[in-house]
């Protein structure tokens, strides 16, 4: 035994050959924690320390090789600022040039993933071997950094700096076969002969048939490009990623300014021009936040994972109502392996329910996800059907009838006839309490809400609605099935809109105030999207439908008439007077679905709709203007935002959802909240709880309710506190 530490041991073989394995204890994967970077640097000097080796062979004994660095470190680190990263970085440059200088050959057999720091890890030796099922990248450009630890240095130099801009600016996980046609490794084999595969590698190298010098050489050596092809591979990419990502996410386009700077430069300058931009962009609110998204991503993950263990499984699923919603949850359930019945009472419902799922699996089939035979086989998953026949043998059902609670509770007392004392019950609404509709069914105990948002296939998000009588076995296999269908669910409690729609409700409310005092919705459009939104108020609602909006506003007028009021009528529940949501709606202007809203839409060269300028639209809006009003963009940015963000306080308050990483992770899947901005509780933090009740008490002397502070809201801003621990990322009121 050359070394033995908690997560990394060296054994000397009798070939004089050392095999560096990487075995995290107590943990089902290996990452790279700083206690685990300090390990391997007490490896690599025993190793140096280490007389008449011959070579050195790195491997895993978990399942994955690396998944990367230990991600729940970053933001304490970021938050010990420059220079404390810039040391940090020093250092493993340090042991990762040390294990690249050893004097004897080195190879790594790489057996499942091999991610950011673990893909860095692998690029150090000077050979790489890779199983058919592995997958390696360098993903930490969508944590708003770039490889930090010579990723950027070393990729292009292996497999050239147009596939390396590739990799790193798009974050790519990739195929075995990929990474061999790139050069990335040298063998890819079956899982079973890895190692020999390594091992004979290693022995090739020993005897002089592989000259590793060479290879070692190359990676520290300038990039061999010509001015011409620096252009070519550099400007081009440069342009054509800003376009793709935006303004608000910097680090791909950085990566690729670094992989630029750095080609004509040997090893140590290099991986000092990485270190730069590195803690250039962790010292940034992007990085803070997109890691911080993370970190919520995995307490939502978490918090799934313990109901599917106490879920009983859902082996057979059935939809009711087909059509495109239908059709979308079939497709869903199917392509990931839960066969579903879609019963509808109509032939041609069905019809369209299954146009849309084979059209959906004919998408995938061109873009070579599925094959023809795949596709044909995972169709027979979905069984149409006009009657309950088999209803008897279903484990769970998806109501997604029309949003009309009669209709509703009329369908959902007709299944439960059909179906065994032990199936689970849910309905896929939007709006309408899950108590309410479990008034009438015999069995509330196995009723919950299931609500999908649309495009099905598109929205991660699942909200899991607990009625008042729901018991923990419904929402555990609910939530489970969700997982299943590759979703990810978040559990709230009954109310009127629950969470996603409740919180943002407030947002349109604020966009109705703002029309009403003569602001140009198409500028308010243009405003939000650059603040980060994929679509402004004005185009959201017209994708919703104006319909729909009308009827959930009523809902939600209903249930908060004090904030909400104005959602059911005018501004301020003003009776004699009309929103702009509600004059385009009285004007049968439903949006895209009847191609007027806000806008008007034309088909694309696609066939999909585009929005255009429609005068009629904005002489409708001018009606119900009762004066005219210059807003600039922070105004309408607060009249947008702060409504929204102060329901998402209420939502937590009220214990409509759990934790505040459940309510941001919520909005961000659910109608896409910039992620660079973290979530709505997040967006707080970062302007201050004690400014956000400021600049709120300032609107609400003018608008109202809507953007009054909640009491706990001015005792946090009071006390100084945050909704999120910066130190340790553990949400403050989880």
């Amino acid at each position: 035994m050359i070394y033995q530490g908690n997560a990394i041991t060296v054994v000397r073989g009798d070939d004089d050959i050392a095999t560096l394995t990487f075995d995290l204890q107590d943990e089902s994967v290996n990452k790279l924690s700083s206690a685990v970077v300090t390990e391997l640097d007490e490896a690599v000097k025993a190793l140096q320390g280490e007389s008449g080796l011959a070579g050195l062979l790195l491997t895993s004994a978990k399942e994955a090789f690396i998944v990367g660095a230990d991600i729940t470190e970053f933001q304490a680190m970021f938050g010990k600022g420059g220079d404390f990263l810039e040391s940090m970085l020093v250092r493993v440059h340090g042991i990762f040039n040390a294990i690249e200088d050893l004097p004897f050959p080195t190879v790594t057999a790489i057996n499942g993933l091999a991610l950011g720091g673990g893909c860095e890890v692998l690029l150090t030796t000077d050979f790489r071997v890779m199983s058919e099922s592995a997958q390696i990248g360098l993903p930490e450009t969508k944590l708003g950094i770039l490889p930090g630890w010579g990723g950027c240095v070393r990729l292009p130099r292996l497999i050239g700096a147009d596939n390396a801009v590739e990799w790193i600016a798009g974050g790519t996980q990739n195929r075995a076969d990929v990474a061999l046609k790139m050069g990335a490794v040298d063998a890819v084999v079956p899982a079973e002969q890895l190692e020999a595969a390594a091992r004979d590698i290693l022995a090739r190298a020993i005897a002089g048939e592989l000259d590793y010098r060479a290879r070692r050489a190359e990676k520290q050596q300038p990039l061999k490009l010509g001015p011409i092809e620096q252009m070519m591979a550099f400007e081009t990419a440069k342009g054509y990623v800003a376009g793709k990502v935006g303004p608000h996410y910097p680090a791909p386009v950085e990566a690729i300014k670094v992989i630029q700077k750095g080609a004509g430069e040997e090893r140590a300058r290099a991986q000092a021009i990485e270190s730069k931009a590195f803690v250039k962009l962790a010292m940034g609110e992007v990085a803070f936040n997109l890691v911080g998204l993370f970190m919520n991503d995995q307490v939502v993950k978490k918090r799934g994972a313990r109901y599917e263990k106490q879920a009983r499984p859902v082996k057979q699923a059935a939809v009711l109502g087909a059509g495109i919603m239908g059709g979308g949850i079939a497709y869903q359930s199917a392509s990931k392996g839960t066969p579903i019945l879609m019963k509808d009472i109509k032939d041609d419902a069905i019809e369209l329910g299954l146009k849309e799922a084979r059209k959906l699996f004919a998408k995938q089939v061109e873009r070579g996800k599925l094959t023809t035979e795949k596709m044909a086989e995972r169709l027979t998953n979905i069984r149409p059907t006009l009657a309950y026949g088999d209803f008897g043998h279903v484990d769970l059902v998806v109501e997604a009838v029309v949003e009309n609670p009669k209709v509703k509770e009329a369908v959902l007392a007709e299944v439960e006839a059909e179906v065994s004392e032990q199936t689970i019950l849910t309905s896929n609404t939007s709006t309408i309490s899950i108590t309410r509709l479990a008034q009438n069914l015999k069995r509330p105990e196995n009723f919950c809400g299931m609500h999908f948002f649309n495009p099905v296939h598109r929205m991660p998000l699942v909200e899991v609605i607990r009625g008042e009588q729901t018991s923990d076995a419904a929402v555990a296999a609910t939530v489970a099935y969700a997982r299943a269908m590759g979703k990810t669910p978040i559990v709230v409690n009954d109310c009127p809109g629950f969470l996603v729609n409740r919180v943002l409700f407030p947002y349109f409310g604020g966009f109705s105030l703002l029309m009403e005092q003569g602001a140009d919705f198409a500028r308010v459009d243009k405003v939000m999207e650059k603040f980060g939104w994929p679509m402004g108020p004005a185009y959201l609602l017209d994708v919703v439908g104006l319909d729909t909006a009308v009827h959930a506003g009523e809902v939600m007028a209903e249930g908060f008439p004090e904030r909400m009021g104005s959602l059911a009528g005018g501004a301020k529940g003003e009776g004699d007077s009309q929103s702009a949501i509600q004059m385009m709606f009285e004007n049968d202007r439903l949006g895209q679905k009847n191609a007027k809203g806000f806008y008007a839409y034309e088909e694309d060269r696609r066939g999909k709709p585009k929005k255009v300028r429609d005068e009629a639209a904005i002489e409708l809006v001018k009606g119900v203007a009762r004066e005219s009003r210059e807003f600039s963009d922070e105004e309408i940015i607060a009249r947008m935002m702060v409504p929204l963000c102060l329901e998402a306080v209420r939502c937590l308050e009220d214990g409509i959802v759990g934790s505040p990483a459940e309510a941001d992770m919520a909005l961000i899947y659910g109608i896409g909240f910039p992620p660079f901005r973290g979530g709505a509780l997040r967006y707080i933090d970062a302007m201050g709880v004690d400014a956000f009740v400021a600049l709120a008490d300032d609107l609400a002397k003018e608008l109202g309710a809507l953007y009054a502070p909640t009491d706990k809201l001015r005792e946090m801003a009071a006390a100084g506190e945050r909704f999120y621990d910066t130190q340790n990322q553990a949400p403050a009121q989880a």
